[in-house]
């Protein structure tokens, strides 16, 4: 195992990068890395602009270093980065429309009259792959680096977010999820204390107003627990089989399933069903096809990969990252995240086909 950095190395280390060490400059970047790539994603609401914001904010960064200095004696090079990267997503935003998902824009649709499977061209929320947020915790090597909370990655999390102003939700992300103090996340700004405890108590009120009602008894566990993976088999495996009985058996009565980019949503258990049972049914003019399905982690919630093989052809074809949230035993919401808006397979490592 490496031996850790000195003090004295570590300081020698900034003040090289600093200096213009390219070397030692991306060294103490690939540190920070990840955990401001989900930083970018949780103001972004996207994957692939958390990819480019974080390239975004190694250039800035480096343009900059030179200003690190300035920050003072006791200034950290981590909460430097952040602020960069801050200030690049809220940049971005003032071009960019905010992310949704179909149950943020009307009511539900009726499964009775199943709309046309269009899609609509919309900013779509999009899922994060469970393997970019490894690492992401405190360490001998980084003591100043916090744990990823399950809940702040969470789609219902991510799309409340996407609701707040810009500014009110990097105050809310600065404040509650990465713990800064008010005085620094003020200066962050630059602005007083009390107008960004004023942002922070708005934006509260905001997530507290459209978070599911359970949010509170949430499990607080980083990964999916022994039960909800069991959940998502019993689920997969009915998926396979068409088995409308057994999917019925799992889902919650109050259920909700979107699927970006269609912009169309179904509620409760009884509307699922029915919209599901069209694709399974060999019959209906909606029939799909037959169904196979992956485990993999999405926003470290239970999440599974699904593929389609339509009548005709020979192999299952990528189709759907499903992510879901299972609440006592039952899978209470499901968003799948389908292949015709934005093909997030190549992200997970998964197969375009099986």
């Amino acid at each position: 195992m490496e031996a850790k950095p000195s003090a004295n190395e570590a300081a020698a280390v900034v003040a090289a990068a600093v200096d213009g060490d390219e070397a030692a400059f991306e060294r103490l970047f690939q540190r920070h890395r990840r955990e401001l790539q989900v930083h970018c994603y949780r103001m972004l609401g996207s994957l692939e602009d958390s990819e480019d914001l974080l390239q975004e904010t190694f250039l800035r960064a480096w343009r900059a270093r030179a200003t690190f200095s300035s920050a003072g004696p006791r200034a950290s090079f981590r909460a430097w980065l952040y602020r960069i990267a801050t200030n690049a997503c809220l940049d971005a935003l003032q071009h960019k429309p905010r992310r949704v998902l179909a149950s943020q824009l009307g009511p539900p649709a009726d499964p009775l009259d199943v709309p046309e499977p269009r899609t609509a061209d919309l900013p779509w929320l999009q899922p994060y792959p469970d393997h970019l947020l490894e690492g992401i915790a405190p360490s001998d090597e980084q003591p100043e680096s916090v744990a990823i909370a399950r809940e702040t990655v969470e789609i219902a999390f991510l799309a409340t977010l996407q609701l707040l102003p810009p500014r009110q939700r990097a105050v809310l992300i600065m404040r509650d999820v990465l713990g800064w103090s008010a005085k620094d996340t003020a200066a962050l700004f630059e602005t007083s204390v009390a107008s960004a405890n004023s942002a922070l108590q708005r934006a509260r009120a905001t997530l507290q107003e459209h978070l599911p009602e359970r949010r509170a008894d949430w499990a607080p566990s980083t990964d999916p627990s022994w039960e909800e993976r069991a959940v998502l088999q019993r689920f997969m495996d009915a998926f396979e089989r068409a088995d409308m009985d057994a999917i019925a058996e799992l889902l919650h009565e109050d259920v909700r399933a979107t699927m970006p980019p269609y912009p169309f949503w179904f509620h409760g258990r009884e509307a699922n069903v029915t919209a599901m049972a069209h694709g399974f049914d060999r019959e209906s003019p909606h029939y799909m096809g037959e169904w196979r399905a992956v485990p993999t982690g999405s926003n470290m919630q239970p999440a599974a990969a699904f593929y389609i093989r339509p009548p005709g052809e020979s192999e299952f074809r990528a189709f759907a990252i499903d992510v879901f949230r299972i609440e006592e035993g039952k899978v209470s919401e499901i968003t799948s995240f389908v292949t015709e808006g934005f093909d997030a397979f190549p992200a997970f490592g998964l197969p375009p086909t099986l």
